[in-house]
């Protein structure tokens, strides 16, 4: 299929299909979600490749996801397919190789990267803002049941 073929009267899909300078492999988590060790190892041709990251983080999941990288490469889809192929063995779904979740470290992804794609930036930190506040806030709340709790009943009888 050429690229003019695409605009079929529909949006015009051409800068996301045709643009191989937008093919971005990214490595995302979501400790809130999915819990520590799962990343999602994906790519997308995007004119704003964080767009998806957005997408991914809207409402079906309750806790936005932190970007470890967002890598170009002149051939992403063969990229993404090594580090699929890296972690195949430890792939989430099992029925659906389109669910890109993998059960492996931070660390191990970005050694794979750095061996890769030894130009990308990682980032190994968690920023997990929401879900770090949500546990803040039910911390908070038990604390106070507690205390309410508490000043019902005397010390003594």
């Amino acid at each position: 299929m050429s690229c003019p073929e695409l605009n079929n009267g529909k949006m015009d899909r051409r800068p996301f299909v045709c643009n191989k300078l937008l093919e971005m492999a990214h490595i995302i988590s979501n400790i809130g979600s999915f819990g520590e060790d799962v990343i999602k190892i994906g790519m997308t041709r995007r004119l704003e490749p964080y767009d998806r990251v957005r997408e991914l983080g809207d409402a079906s999941v309750p806790f936005l996801f932190d970007t470890h990288a967002m890598i170009y490469s002149e051939d992403a889809p063969a990229l993404e397919n090594t580090l699929h192929a890296e972690y195949e063995d430890r792939r989430i779904s099992a029925a659906n190789i389109r669910k890109e979740f993998f059960r492996v470290t931070v660390d191990e992804v970005e050694e794979a990267v750095t061996r890769l794609a030894p130009d990308a930036e990682f980032f190994s930190d968690f920023e997990t803002q929401e879900f770090y506040e949500t546990i803040s806030k039910r911390k908070e709340e038990a604390e106070r049941i507690d205390e309410a709790a508490a000043a019902e009943f005397p010390d003594e009888i």
